[in-house]
Protein backbone atom coordinates (compact mmCIF):
# COMPACT_ATOMS: atom_id res chain seq x y z
CA UNK A 1 0.00 0.00 0.00
CA UNK A 2 1.29 3.59 -0.90
CA UNK A 3 1.65 6.12 1.57
CA UNK A 4 0.24 8.44 -0.99
CA UNK A 5 -1.16 8.51 -4.72
CA UNK A 6 -1.72 12.01 -6.02
CA UNK A 7 -4.24 11.73 -8.86
CA UNK A 8 -6.06 13.85 -11.83
CA UNK A 9 -2.99 16.27 -11.46
CA UNK A 10 -1.53 18.04 -15.09
CA UNK A 11 2.07 16.75 -13.37
CA UNK A 12 5.13 18.49 -14.81
CA UNK A 13 7.74 15.98 -14.72
CA UNK A 14 10.79 17.47 -15.84
CA UNK A 15 12.47 14.06 -16.95
CA UNK A 16 12.86 13.66 -20.90
CA UNK A 17 11.73 9.61 -21.05
CA UNK A 18 8.10 11.17 -19.62
CA UNK A 19 7.53 14.70 -19.71
CA UNK A 20 4.08 14.84 -18.73
CA UNK A 21 1.73 12.56 -16.32
CA UNK A 22 -1.59 11.97 -14.39
CA UNK A 23 -1.10 10.77 -11.33
CA UNK A 24 2.05 10.21 -8.77
CA UNK A 25 2.85 7.75 -6.00
CA UNK A 26 4.30 7.84 -2.98
CA UNK A 27 6.04 5.16 -0.54
CA UNK A 28 8.54 5.69 2.64
CA UNK A 29 9.33 9.77 1.20
CA UNK A 30 9.91 8.91 -2.13
CA UNK A 31 8.03 8.54 -5.53
CA UNK A 32 7.63 4.77 -6.22
CA UNK A 33 6.11 5.74 -9.86
CA UNK A 34 3.26 7.72 -12.10
CA UNK A 35 0.76 6.90 -13.89
CA UNK A 36 0.38 3.14 -15.18
CA UNK A 37 3.37 2.29 -12.49
CA UNK A 38 1.18 2.54 -10.00
CA UNK A 39 -2.02 1.81 -11.61
CA UNK A 40 -3.94 -0.83 -9.26
CA UNK A 41 -1.94 0.22 -6.04
CA UNK A 42 -4.02 1.24 -2.89
CA UNK A 43 -2.92 4.20 -1.00
CA UNK A 44 -3.59 5.38 2.98
CA UNK A 45 -4.17 8.85 1.51
CA UNK A 46 -5.30 9.84 -2.23
CA UNK A 47 -5.48 13.43 -3.44
CA UNK A 48 -7.60 14.76 -6.09
CA UNK A 49 -5.62 17.56 -7.47
CA UNK A 50 -8.81 18.37 -9.64
CA UNK A 51 -6.37 19.30 -12.86
CA UNK A 52 -4.01 21.33 -10.76
CA UNK A 53 -0.54 21.79 -11.94
CA UNK A 54 2.07 19.26 -10.40
CA UNK A 55 5.47 19.93 -10.70
CA UNK A 56 8.96 18.71 -8.94
CA UNK A 57 9.71 21.13 -6.01
CA UNK A 58 11.31 24.29 -5.95
CA UNK A 59 14.93 24.97 -5.29
CA UNK A 60 16.91 28.03 -4.40
CA UNK A 61 20.32 27.57 -5.31
CA UNK A 62 21.69 30.47 -3.69
CA UNK A 63 19.66 32.40 -0.54
CA UNK A 64 20.86 33.69 2.47
CA UNK A 65 18.45 31.43 4.97
CA UNK A 66 19.66 33.23 8.21
CA UNK A 67 19.92 36.70 7.11
CA UNK A 68 16.20 36.60 5.40
CA UNK A 69 15.16 35.50 8.87
CA UNK A 70 16.07 38.05 10.47
CA UNK A 71 15.28 40.95 7.94
CA UNK A 72 11.70 39.87 8.75
CA UNK A 73 12.33 40.99 12.04
CA UNK A 74 14.10 44.30 10.59
CA UNK A 75 12.79 47.71 9.39
CA UNK A 76 11.56 47.01 6.20
CA UNK A 77 13.11 50.15 3.84
CA UNK A 78 12.45 48.64 0.38
CA UNK A 79 8.98 50.82 0.08
CA UNK A 80 10.58 54.00 0.71
CA UNK A 81 11.21 56.23 -2.13
CA UNK A 82 12.76 59.00 -0.77
CA UNK A 83 15.02 59.68 1.97
CA UNK A 84 12.81 61.87 3.48
CA UNK A 85 10.22 59.19 4.06
CA UNK A 86 13.43 56.36 4.86
CA UNK A 87 14.25 59.29 7.60
CA UNK A 88 10.52 59.15 8.81
CA UNK A 89 10.66 55.34 8.77
CA UNK A 90 13.95 55.50 11.02
CA UNK A 91 12.27 58.12 13.49
CA UNK A 92 9.22 56.09 13.94
CA UNK A 93 11.30 53.05 14.58
CA UNK A 94 13.63 54.75 17.07
CA UNK A 95 10.66 56.40 19.22
CA UNK A 96 9.74 52.67 19.80
CA UNK A 97 13.09 52.04 21.35
CA UNK A 98 15.24 53.27 24.74
CA UNK A 99 17.69 55.79 24.33
CA UNK A 100 20.26 52.84 23.68
CA UNK A 101 18.43 50.95 21.08
CA UNK A 102 19.58 49.89 17.98
CA UNK A 103 17.30 50.93 15.07
CA UNK A 104 17.60 48.43 12.26
CA UNK A 105 16.93 48.71 8.73
CA UNK A 106 17.25 46.82 5.61
CA UNK A 107 16.67 47.09 1.86
CA UNK A 108 17.43 50.26 1.27
CA UNK A 109 17.67 51.43 -2.67
CA UNK A 110 20.16 54.15 -3.33
CA UNK A 111 19.28 54.33 -6.94
CA UNK A 112 15.42 54.77 -5.64
CA UNK A 113 16.02 57.28 -2.89
CA UNK A 114 18.27 59.56 -5.30
CA UNK A 115 21.18 58.87 -3.08
CA UNK A 116 22.70 56.75 0.52
CA UNK A 117 20.91 58.15 3.77
CA UNK A 118 22.99 60.81 5.03
CA UNK A 119 24.86 60.57 8.38
CA UNK A 120 23.83 63.51 10.13
CA UNK A 121 20.38 62.81 9.03
CA UNK A 122 20.48 59.66 10.48
CA UNK A 123 21.89 60.95 14.13
CA UNK A 124 18.30 63.35 13.85
CA UNK A 125 16.08 60.86 12.80
CA UNK A 126 17.37 58.23 15.32
CA UNK A 127 18.11 61.03 18.68
CA UNK A 128 21.34 60.11 18.65
CA UNK A 129 20.71 56.08 18.91
CA UNK A 130 23.05 53.44 16.73
CA UNK A 131 21.53 53.47 13.41
CA UNK A 132 22.24 50.47 11.01
CA UNK A 133 20.79 50.13 7.41
CA UNK A 134 21.47 47.53 5.27
CA UNK A 135 21.75 48.41 1.53
CA UNK A 136 19.56 45.52 -0.58
CA UNK A 137 22.72 44.32 -2.33
CA UNK A 138 24.66 43.67 0.99
CA UNK A 139 27.46 44.73 0.22
CA UNK A 140 27.21 48.22 1.92
CA UNK A 141 25.23 49.57 4.68
CA UNK A 142 25.04 53.22 5.79
CA UNK A 143 25.46 54.03 9.84
CA UNK A 144 24.91 56.64 12.46
CA UNK A 145 27.90 58.58 14.10
CA UNK A 146 27.03 55.75 17.33
CA UNK A 147 28.17 53.69 15.31
CA UNK A 148 30.89 54.99 13.52
CA UNK A 149 32.46 56.02 17.32
CA UNK A 150 32.08 52.58 19.06
CA UNK A 151 34.06 51.18 15.92
CA UNK A 152 36.71 53.71 16.07
CA UNK A 153 36.21 54.81 12.83
CA UNK A 154 35.75 59.01 13.93
CA UNK A 155 38.63 58.51 16.62
CA UNK A 156 40.87 56.65 13.19
CA UNK A 157 41.30 53.73 15.52
CA UNK A 158 39.41 50.98 13.80
CA UNK A 159 41.52 49.32 11.30
CA UNK A 160 39.90 48.95 8.26
CA UNK A 161 39.80 45.14 6.90
CA UNK A 162 41.25 44.42 3.36
CA UNK A 163 38.99 44.88 0.88
CA UNK A 164 36.52 47.08 2.37
CA UNK A 165 35.86 50.77 1.89
CA UNK A 166 35.03 53.68 4.04
CA UNK A 167 32.92 56.31 2.21
CA UNK A 168 34.70 59.92 2.69
CA UNK A 169 33.23 63.17 1.83
CA UNK A 170 35.53 65.98 0.21
CA UNK A 171 37.10 67.05 3.76
CA UNK A 172 37.75 63.39 4.65
CA UNK A 173 35.25 63.03 6.92
CA UNK A 174 33.05 59.28 7.17
CA UNK A 175 30.06 59.73 5.12
CA UNK A 176 28.79 56.72 6.96
CA UNK A 177 28.63 54.81 3.71
CA UNK A 178 30.51 50.88 4.34
CA UNK A 179 31.33 48.59 1.53
CA UNK A 180 31.93 45.09 1.53
CA UNK A 181 34.46 43.74 3.99
CA UNK A 182 34.78 47.48 6.03
CA UNK A 183 31.03 46.12 7.46
CA UNK A 184 33.22 44.05 9.74
CA UNK A 185 33.56 46.99 11.54
CA UNK A 186 29.43 47.01 12.04
CA UNK A 187 29.68 42.68 12.77
CA UNK A 188 32.03 43.30 15.18
CA UNK A 189 29.52 45.09 17.34
CA UNK A 190 26.45 42.74 17.21
CA UNK A 191 27.99 39.22 16.19
CA UNK A 192 27.91 36.71 16.76
CA UNK A 193 24.14 36.43 16.71
CA UNK A 194 22.66 34.69 19.87
CA UNK A 195 21.62 30.83 18.45
CA UNK A 196 18.77 30.94 19.68
CA UNK A 197 18.10 33.74 17.59
CA UNK A 198 19.17 32.44 14.55
CA UNK A 199 17.21 29.45 15.37
CA UNK A 200 13.93 31.96 15.21
CA UNK A 201 15.15 33.48 12.05
CA UNK A 202 15.53 30.07 10.44
CA UNK A 203 11.52 29.34 11.34
CA UNK A 204 10.46 32.40 9.71
CA UNK A 205 12.05 32.17 6.58
CA UNK A 206 11.07 28.65 6.29
CA UNK A 207 7.31 29.79 6.64
CA UNK A 208 7.85 31.66 3.68
CA UNK A 209 9.68 29.30 1.55
CA UNK A 210 7.10 26.31 1.61
CA UNK A 211 4.20 28.95 0.96
CA UNK A 212 6.24 29.55 -2.14
CA UNK A 213 6.57 25.97 -3.26
CA UNK A 214 10.56 25.74 -2.15
CA UNK A 215 11.39 22.48 -0.91
CA UNK A 216 15.35 22.63 -1.43
CA UNK A 217 17.86 25.96 -0.51
CA UNK A 218 21.32 26.63 -0.37
CA UNK A 219 22.22 28.87 1.99
CA UNK A 220 25.31 31.08 0.34
CA UNK A 221 27.47 31.51 3.36
CA UNK A 222 27.80 30.62 7.08
CA UNK A 223 30.25 30.73 9.90
CA UNK A 224 32.62 33.57 9.39
CA UNK A 225 33.12 37.17 7.32
CA UNK A 226 30.79 39.50 6.71
CA UNK A 227 28.53 37.22 5.43
CA UNK A 228 28.04 34.88 8.70
CA UNK A 229 26.37 35.80 11.61
CA UNK A 230 28.25 33.29 14.53
CA UNK A 231 30.78 30.79 14.47
CA UNK A 232 27.70 28.35 15.87
CA UNK A 233 25.87 29.04 12.43
CA UNK A 234 25.39 24.96 11.85
CA UNK A 235 23.85 24.59 15.08
CA UNK A 236 21.25 26.78 14.57
CA UNK A 237 20.13 24.92 11.61
CA UNK A 238 20.41 21.44 13.54
CA UNK A 239 18.33 22.94 16.85
CA UNK A 240 15.48 24.22 13.95
CA UNK A 241 15.46 20.90 12.48
CA UNK A 242 15.36 19.08 15.78
CA UNK A 243 12.21 21.83 17.12
CA UNK A 244 10.41 20.50 13.65
CA UNK A 245 10.68 23.89 11.95
CA UNK A 246 13.21 23.22 9.17
CA UNK A 247 10.53 21.63 6.48
CA UNK A 248 12.88 22.51 3.72
CA UNK A 249 16.12 20.61 2.49
CA UNK A 250 19.37 23.29 2.88
CA UNK A 251 22.66 23.02 1.80
CA UNK A 252 25.11 24.35 3.72
CA UNK A 253 28.03 26.37 1.92
CA UNK A 254 30.90 27.47 4.82
CA UNK A 255 32.27 30.70 4.52
CA UNK A 256 35.58 30.61 3.65
CA UNK A 257 37.04 32.32 6.90
CA UNK A 258 36.02 29.04 9.02
CA UNK A 259 38.60 27.21 6.78
CA UNK A 260 41.76 26.68 8.66
CA UNK A 261 44.78 24.01 8.49
CA UNK A 262 43.88 20.57 9.17
CA UNK A 263 47.27 19.27 10.53
CA UNK A 264 46.91 16.12 8.83
CA UNK A 265 49.40 13.53 7.53
CA UNK A 266 51.51 14.95 4.96
CA UNK A 267 50.67 12.70 2.27
CA UNK A 268 47.22 13.55 2.45
CA UNK A 269 45.56 15.86 -0.51
CA UNK A 270 43.65 18.02 1.83
CA UNK A 271 45.29 21.02 3.80
CA UNK A 272 42.46 22.96 4.63
CA UNK A 273 38.92 22.45 6.15
CA UNK A 274 36.73 22.19 9.30
CA UNK A 275 36.94 20.01 12.23
CA UNK A 276 37.25 16.30 11.65
CA UNK A 277 38.02 17.22 8.08
CA UNK A 278 34.12 17.59 6.75
CA UNK A 279 33.36 18.47 3.32
CA UNK A 280 30.66 19.01 0.57
CA UNK A 281 28.80 16.26 0.68
CA UNK A 282 28.91 15.87 4.60
CA UNK A 283 25.21 15.10 6.78
CA UNK A 284 22.34 13.56 5.58
CA UNK A 285 19.27 14.03 3.27
CA UNK A 286 17.90 17.02 5.35
CA UNK A 287 20.63 18.85 6.44
CA UNK A 288 24.53 18.73 4.32
CA UNK A 289 27.49 20.63 4.08
CA UNK A 290 27.93 22.04 0.43
CA UNK A 291 30.37 24.23 -1.33
CA UNK A 292 32.99 26.41 0.54
CA UNK A 293 32.07 30.27 -0.72
CA UNK A 294 34.74 32.77 -1.16
CA UNK A 295 34.27 36.16 -2.24
CA UNK A 296 36.07 37.25 -4.72
CA UNK A 297 34.83 40.76 -5.24
CA UNK A 298 32.16 42.81 -4.53
CA UNK A 299 28.79 44.22 -6.43
CA UNK A 300 27.56 46.01 -9.77
CA UNK A 301 25.27 48.52 -7.56
CA UNK A 302 27.50 49.39 -5.50
CA UNK A 303 30.32 49.37 -7.93
CA UNK A 304 32.64 47.09 -6.42
CA UNK A 305 32.24 44.29 -8.64
CA UNK A 306 35.97 44.10 -9.80
CA UNK A 307 36.06 45.09 -13.44
CA UNK A 308 38.94 45.01 -16.12
CA UNK A 309 37.13 48.61 -17.69
CA UNK A 310 35.77 51.11 -15.42
CA UNK A 311 32.61 51.54 -14.41
CA UNK A 312 30.63 54.21 -16.73
CA UNK A 313 29.65 55.81 -14.17
CA UNK A 314 31.67 57.03 -11.08
CA UNK A 315 34.46 55.18 -12.61
CA UNK A 316 36.84 52.76 -10.67
CA UNK A 317 36.98 48.96 -11.53
CA UNK A 318 36.00 47.54 -8.61
CA UNK A 319 37.55 46.15 -6.21
CA UNK A 320 39.16 42.50 -5.09
CA UNK A 321 37.60 41.38 -1.93
CA UNK A 322 41.57 40.09 -0.90
CA UNK A 323 45.22 40.11 -2.68
CA UNK A 324 44.81 38.07 -5.47
CA UNK A 325 47.29 35.50 -4.54
CA UNK A 326 45.19 34.88 -1.18
CA UNK A 327 42.29 34.82 -3.18
CA UNK A 328 43.68 32.14 -6.25
CA UNK A 329 45.57 29.94 -3.21
CA UNK A 330 42.58 29.83 -1.15
CA UNK A 331 40.17 27.95 -4.35
CA UNK A 332 43.25 26.17 -4.95
CA UNK A 333 43.24 25.03 -1.27
CA UNK A 334 40.16 24.04 -1.42
CA UNK A 335 39.89 22.37 -3.88
CA UNK A 336 43.01 19.86 -3.41
CA UNK A 337 41.03 19.32 -0.10
CA UNK A 338 37.82 18.00 -1.45
CA UNK A 339 35.91 20.77 -1.15
CA UNK A 340 33.40 22.26 -4.11
CA UNK A 341 34.04 25.48 -4.68
CA UNK A 342 31.25 28.08 -4.86
CA UNK A 343 33.34 31.50 -5.77
CA UNK A 344 31.01 34.86 -5.70
CA UNK A 345 32.81 36.64 -8.91
CA UNK A 346 30.89 39.49 -10.50
CA UNK A 347 32.83 41.51 -12.57
CA UNK A 348 34.53 40.25 -15.46
CA UNK A 349 38.07 40.95 -14.13
CA UNK A 350 37.15 38.39 -11.01
CA UNK A 351 35.89 36.03 -13.41
CA UNK A 352 39.27 35.90 -14.80
CA UNK A 353 40.64 35.21 -11.36
CA UNK A 354 38.59 32.41 -10.36
CA UNK A 355 38.78 30.68 -13.77
CA UNK A 356 42.77 31.02 -13.63
CA UNK A 357 42.35 29.18 -10.00
CA UNK A 358 40.08 26.71 -11.15
CA UNK A 359 42.25 25.88 -13.54
CA UNK A 360 45.57 25.61 -11.52
CA UNK A 361 43.32 23.46 -9.63
CA UNK A 362 42.25 20.90 -11.49
CA UNK A 363 45.91 20.86 -12.85
CA UNK A 364 47.49 20.01 -9.63
CA UNK A 365 44.86 17.54 -8.80
CA UNK A 366 42.32 16.85 -11.30
CA UNK A 367 38.80 16.63 -10.26
CA UNK A 368 36.77 15.97 -13.49
CA UNK A 369 33.40 15.99 -11.72
CA UNK A 370 33.92 18.79 -8.87
CA UNK A 371 30.96 20.58 -10.24
CA UNK A 372 32.34 24.08 -8.71
CA UNK A 373 30.65 27.19 -9.10
CA UNK A 374 30.87 31.18 -9.77
CA UNK A 375 27.91 32.28 -8.23
CA UNK A 376 26.10 35.25 -9.86
CA UNK A 377 28.57 35.42 -13.28
CA UNK A 378 27.08 38.34 -13.67
CA UNK A 379 29.03 39.74 -16.07
CA UNK A 380 31.02 37.13 -18.85
CA UNK A 381 32.80 38.20 -21.67
CA UNK A 382 32.66 36.30 -25.04
CA UNK A 383 36.42 34.35 -24.60
CA UNK A 384 35.14 33.72 -21.01
CA UNK A 385 32.90 31.61 -21.81
CA UNK A 386 35.24 28.54 -23.66
CA UNK A 387 36.90 28.68 -20.54
CA UNK A 388 33.69 28.01 -18.75
CA UNK A 389 32.60 25.19 -20.68
CA UNK A 390 36.33 23.54 -20.92
CA UNK A 391 36.24 23.25 -16.98
CA UNK A 392 32.63 22.85 -16.48
CA UNK A 393 31.87 25.67 -14.18
CA UNK A 394 28.31 26.00 -12.76
CA UNK A 395 27.48 29.60 -13.05
CA UNK A 396 24.51 30.61 -10.74
CA UNK A 397 23.01 33.76 -12.10
CA UNK A 398 19.94 35.15 -10.44
CA UNK A 399 17.66 36.32 -12.94
CA UNK A 400 15.48 38.46 -10.44
CA UNK A 401 18.39 41.11 -10.21
CA UNK A 402 17.15 42.16 -14.05
CA UNK A 403 13.79 43.30 -13.13
CA UNK A 404 14.60 44.74 -9.95
CA UNK A 405 17.77 46.77 -10.79
CA UNK A 406 18.76 45.88 -14.39
CA UNK A 407 18.46 49.49 -15.05
CA UNK A 408 20.82 50.33 -12.54
CA UNK A 409 23.43 47.81 -13.42
CA UNK A 410 23.07 48.88 -17.22
CA UNK A 411 23.58 52.64 -16.64
CA UNK A 412 26.90 51.38 -14.87
CA UNK A 413 28.16 49.21 -17.13
CA UNK A 414 27.11 51.24 -20.80
CA UNK A 415 25.53 49.70 -23.51
CA UNK A 416 28.49 47.55 -24.91
CA UNK A 417 28.40 45.47 -21.98
CA UNK A 418 25.00 44.98 -21.28
CA UNK A 419 25.06 42.12 -23.08
CA UNK A 420 27.34 40.07 -20.97
CA UNK A 421 25.14 40.71 -17.81
CA UNK A 422 23.59 38.25 -16.13
CA UNK A 423 23.36 35.56 -19.24
CA UNK A 424 21.02 32.73 -19.13
CA UNK A 425 20.96 31.57 -22.81
CA UNK A 426 24.42 31.91 -24.39
CA UNK A 427 25.22 29.22 -21.22
CA UNK A 428 22.56 26.66 -22.13
CA UNK A 429 23.37 26.93 -25.94
CA UNK A 430 27.01 26.08 -24.37
CA UNK A 431 25.91 22.79 -22.49
CA UNK A 432 25.71 24.66 -19.12
CA UNK A 433 23.49 23.82 -16.10
CA UNK A 434 22.02 26.96 -14.98
CA UNK A 435 20.41 26.66 -11.83
CA UNK A 436 17.95 29.23 -10.90
CA UNK A 437 18.72 31.20 -7.68
CA UNK A 438 17.12 34.57 -5.61
CA UNK A 439 19.95 35.50 -3.57
CA UNK A 440 17.17 36.56 -1.35
CA UNK A 441 17.22 39.04 0.27
CA UNK A 442 19.22 41.03 -1.92
CA UNK A 443 15.90 41.09 -3.66
CA UNK A 444 12.83 42.21 -2.72
CA UNK A 445 11.02 39.30 -4.15
CA UNK A 446 12.51 36.09 -3.74
CA UNK A 447 9.90 33.85 -4.73
CA UNK A 448 10.76 31.08 -7.51
CA UNK A 449 8.20 31.79 -10.12
CA UNK A 450 9.07 35.66 -10.02
CA UNK A 451 12.66 34.17 -11.07
CA UNK A 452 11.23 32.19 -13.55
CA UNK A 453 8.92 35.11 -15.17
CA UNK A 454 12.88 36.85 -14.95
CA UNK A 455 14.37 34.02 -16.79
CA UNK A 456 11.74 34.46 -19.80
CA UNK A 457 10.86 38.30 -19.83
CA UNK A 458 14.18 39.69 -18.87
CA UNK A 459 12.50 42.95 -18.40
CA UNK A 460 13.56 45.63 -16.61
CA UNK A 461 11.05 47.77 -13.65
CA UNK A 462 11.07 50.92 -16.51
CA UNK A 463 10.03 48.14 -18.98
CA UNK A 464 13.23 47.32 -20.39
CA UNK A 465 14.09 43.84 -22.16
CA UNK A 466 17.95 43.35 -21.30
CA UNK A 467 19.74 41.50 -24.02
CA UNK A 468 16.42 39.64 -25.63
CA UNK A 469 18.41 37.10 -27.22
CA UNK A 470 19.60 35.53 -23.43
CA UNK A 471 15.74 34.81 -22.35
CA UNK A 472 14.81 31.19 -22.22
CA UNK A 473 11.83 29.53 -22.82
CA UNK A 474 9.33 28.93 -19.50
CA UNK A 475 10.20 24.87 -20.01
CA UNK A 476 14.04 25.48 -19.56
CA UNK A 477 13.36 28.13 -16.69
CA UNK A 478 11.30 25.32 -14.80
CA UNK A 479 14.14 23.14 -15.21
CA UNK A 480 16.24 26.10 -13.88
CA UNK A 481 14.01 25.85 -10.86
CA UNK A 482 14.15 22.04 -10.53
CA UNK A 483 16.58 19.74 -11.74
CA UNK A 484 19.56 22.30 -12.51
CA UNK A 485 19.89 23.12 -8.80
CA UNK A 486 19.98 19.38 -7.52
CA UNK A 487 22.52 18.84 -10.35
CA UNK A 488 24.48 21.55 -8.95
CA UNK A 489 24.78 19.89 -5.43
CA UNK A 490 25.18 16.49 -7.14
CA UNK A 491 22.00 15.08 -6.15
CA UNK A 492 20.40 14.66 -9.42
CA UNK A 493 19.51 11.31 -8.55
CA UNK A 494 18.01 12.22 -5.72
CA UNK A 495 15.83 15.27 -6.24
CA UNK A 496 14.47 17.40 -8.94
CA UNK A 497 12.55 15.15 -10.80
CA UNK A 498 9.20 14.05 -10.78
CA UNK A 499 10.11 9.80 -11.09
CA UNK A 500 10.45 6.63 -9.95
CA UNK A 501 13.29 6.62 -6.63
CA UNK A 502 13.46 10.41 -6.28
CA UNK A 503 12.42 12.16 -2.86
CA UNK A 504 8.45 12.97 -3.27
CA UNK A 505 9.31 16.77 -3.04
CA UNK A 506 6.54 17.89 -5.21
CA UNK A 507 4.51 21.68 -5.59
CA UNK A 508 0.77 21.90 -6.48
CA UNK A 509 0.20 25.13 -8.56
CA UNK A 510 -3.23 26.43 -9.26
CA UNK A 511 -1.51 27.12 -13.03
CA UNK A 512 0.92 25.56 -15.83
CA UNK A 513 4.21 28.11 -15.85
CA UNK A 514 4.63 26.50 -19.26
CA UNK A 515 1.57 27.51 -20.90
CA UNK A 516 0.40 30.76 -19.25
CA UNK A 517 1.34 34.47 -20.54
CA UNK A 518 4.92 35.30 -19.03
CA UNK A 519 2.99 38.00 -17.38
CA UNK A 520 1.24 35.74 -15.03
CA UNK A 521 3.58 33.06 -14.26
CA UNK A 522 4.39 34.87 -10.77
CA UNK A 523 1.04 35.06 -10.32
CA UNK A 524 0.35 31.46 -10.49
CA UNK A 525 -0.95 30.49 -6.72
CA UNK A 526 0.94 27.81 -4.80
CA UNK A 527 -1.67 25.02 -3.43
CA UNK A 528 0.47 23.17 -1.50
CA UNK A 529 4.46 22.04 -1.27
CA UNK A 530 5.10 18.36 -0.36
CA UNK A 531 8.40 17.00 1.09
CA UNK A 532 9.39 13.42 1.30
CA UNK A 533 5.36 13.16 0.81
CA UNK A 534 4.38 14.83 3.44
CA UNK A 535 2.07 18.45 3.02
CA UNK A 536 4.51 20.79 4.66
CA UNK A 537 2.21 23.79 3.19
CA UNK A 538 -1.58 24.13 2.00
CA UNK A 539 -3.07 20.66 3.58
CA UNK A 540 -6.34 22.65 4.04
CA UNK A 541 -6.46 23.02 -0.05
CA UNK A 542 -6.42 19.21 -0.37
CA UNK A 543 -9.13 16.86 -1.77
CA UNK A 544 -7.92 14.35 0.27
CA UNK A 545 -9.27 10.47 1.04
CA UNK A 546 -7.70 9.45 4.35
CA UNK A 547 -5.34 11.64 6.52
CA UNK A 548 -2.86 14.47 4.59
CA UNK A 549 0.26 12.73 5.60
CA UNK A 550 2.11 15.91 7.59
CA UNK A 551 5.71 16.61 9.33
CA UNK A 552 5.61 14.11 12.97
CA UNK A 553 5.59 16.39 15.93
CA UNK A 554 9.32 16.49 16.90
CA UNK A 555 10.21 15.09 20.24
CA UNK A 556 11.24 17.35 23.20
Amino acid sequence: MLDLLVRNVRALTVSDDRPRAHTVGVLHGRIVGVDEEVDGLSARTVVDGDGAVLTPGFADAHNHMVWYGLSLAETDLSGCASLDELYDTVAARAAELPSDGWVIGSKYDDFVLGGHPDRAALDRAGGGRPVWLKHRSAHMCTVSSEILRQAGVLDGSAKVPEGGVVSRDDDGAPTGLLAEQAQQLVDALVKPYPVEQLAEAIERAAKVYVSEGLTSVTEAGIGGGWIGHSPAEATAYHLARARGVLPVRVELMPASEVLHPLGGNPADTGSIGVDLGLRSGFGDEFLRLGPMKIFTDGALSSRTAALTEPFCSHGGLGVLQDDPKVLRDTIVAAHRSGWRVAAHAIGDRAIDLTLDAFEEAQRQLPRPDARHRIEHAAMVRPDQMARLVALNVIPVPQARFLYEIGDTMAEALGEARVPWLYRQKSFVDAGLRVPGSSDRPCVGVGAPLAGLRSMVERTTSAGVVLSPDERVDAGEALRACTVHPAWASHQENERGRLAAGLWADMVLLDDDPTTVPSERISEIGVLATFVGGRCVHGAENLNATGPVPVPPTPRP
